[in-house]
Parts: structure tokens; C-alpha cells; sequence
């Protein structure tokens, strides 16, 4: 089938913003999900240089699925308030570039199992960007990265129980959940309800080892199948 919400980290073919518009552009694929921008990371722009990476964009003609963003990737020890002043550029940066998405983290933590104490801190966190997107008509895209809080399915779930509305919803990646030993087919039957946006990405139980999707246990055909029947309508970040 032919789709046209295909969209990727086109930093991973350079870090060089003309040089992946004109790969995107030799692929056919017209969407990007922006992370490292002519050796920056995108959280880190002005706002000068997100203007001008939106005229570098249009002249390519390629628009931004979701930003790429690190929020969320520090530990609960670490200054809040600094980072919430990082996620604040990247809703700016978001505006600028044309997109409702950003993509984000639920905080890493010291030590072994998540307390009730961490839980509660990692809530009051996304709570308080959550709000602040929705001021901004922002949606915070939730992914399932190894270690963060929302890693599991089990505490996925939590989160979406406890967040889940229009401005906060779940990326769902097979690669992160196959790193963390989960069930992919289990995982998305129970956080189907929320996805909104989905990464292409495989791996294997057995080393945690990236391969290419279809290729590893994370069931990427089987999912891709269950969304489109499921009625996805949403974009496939390569």
C-alpha cells in the first residue's frame, strides 16, 4: 500500500539539515522528525534558528510529524525547573515549525524498582507539562524508552490511565518494548486505545540488538496490520 505519512530521524543519515532534505527528497518522503539539526540538538534552537530551519524546510518542501525531543530523558534528581524551561523552547520551536507534536520522556531514576515516591514525582512532572501544552495547543506524544518510568507496558498504561487526553497520548515503539522483554502483541492490545504515533523499529530479545523492522521480535507486520485495521490514520517514523 502507498502511504503518505512517512516521516523519520533524518539526523541518522546526517547531521547536516541540506544533506537530509535531500535524501527525504530523493526518498519521496516529505515529513521529519527533527532531533539533531547542523550539529544541535533541536531543543537547543533559538528562536531565530528555528525560523530559519522552517525556510530551509519550505524550500524543500518538508514539514516536521513531531519533534524529536530529549524532554524527559534526565533523572528525577536532576533540576526540574531548568528542564521545564528547555521543554518551554521546544514548544516555541514547535510553533514555529508547524507542528502540534512533540515527542517526550518519563525521567529516569537511581536505584532498582520504581517507588511510589518516584511514580508520584514522574506524574506531577508530565502533569505540569501536560497543562502547559495544552495552554499552547501542544500534544505531548508519550515513547516507551528503556529505563524511563513509561518503559514497561504495565507502566505505560499507568500513565495513559492517569494523563491520557487530548494533549497527551503514546508513541509506541516495537524495538524499545523488545529491549525491555515485553510482549509487543500484548503491548499494543492494551495501549491501542492510546497510540498516536508510531515508530518503524525492530530488535532482538536476545542482545537488545537494532535490526532492520520485520527482521526482530517486535511483531512490526502484525502491529502495522492491527493499526490500519483499527482505522490508524497517524504518521510511521522510520
Amino acid at each position: 500500500m502507498q502511504y503518505n505519512k512517512i516521516s523519520g530521524f533524518s539526523d541518522e543519515i546526517s547531521s547536516d539539515t541540506t544533506v537530509q532534505f535531500e535524501v527525504l527528497n530523493k526518498l519521496g518522503i516529505k515529513y521529519f522528525e527533527p532531533r539533531g539539526i547542523d550539529k544541535k540538538n533541536i531543543s537547543e534552537l533559538s528562536p531565530e534558528e528555528a525560523a530559519s530551519l522552517k525556510e530551509k524546510m519550505d524550500k524543500f518542501g518538508i514539514k516536521v510529524s513531531s519533534i524529536g525531543s530529549p524532554i524527559g530523558k534526565i533523572k528525577l534528581s536532576d533540576d526540574f525547573s531548568a528542564h521545564f524551561e528547555l521543554f518551554k523552547n521546544v514548544v516555541s520551536t514547535a510553533k514555529v515549525l508547524g507542528t502540534k507534536y512533540i515527542r517526550i520522556f518519563s525521567f529516569y531514576h537511581d536505584g532498582e524498582g520504581w517507588t511510589d515516591n518516584e511514580r508520584s514525582e514522574v506524574l506531577s512532572h508530565l502533569k505540569k507539562m501536560t497543562e502547559y501544552a495544552c495552554e499552547n495547543d501542544i500534544i505531548l506524544l508519550h515513547e516507551n524508552e528503556k529505563d524511563i518510568y513509561g518503559d514497561t507496558t504495565e507502566r505505560c498504561a499507568d500513565l495513559m490511565q492517569e494523563l491520557y487526553c487530548d494533549n497527551f497520548k503514546a508513541v509506541f515503539d516495537p524495538a524499545n518494548f523488545v529491549q525491555c522483554g515485553e510482549d509487543t502483541k500484548n503491548a499494543y492490545e492494551k495501549l491501542n486505545p492510546y497510540i498516536e504515533y508510531m515508530h518503524i523499529k525492530d530488535a532482538l530479545f536476545s542482545d537488545g540488538t537494532v535490526v532492520p523492522s520485520g527482521n526482530g521480535d517486535g511483531n512490526v507486520e502484525y502491529i502495522l496490520k492491527k493499526l490500519f485495521a483499527d482505522g490508524y490514520n497517524g504518521f510511521l517514523s522510520l
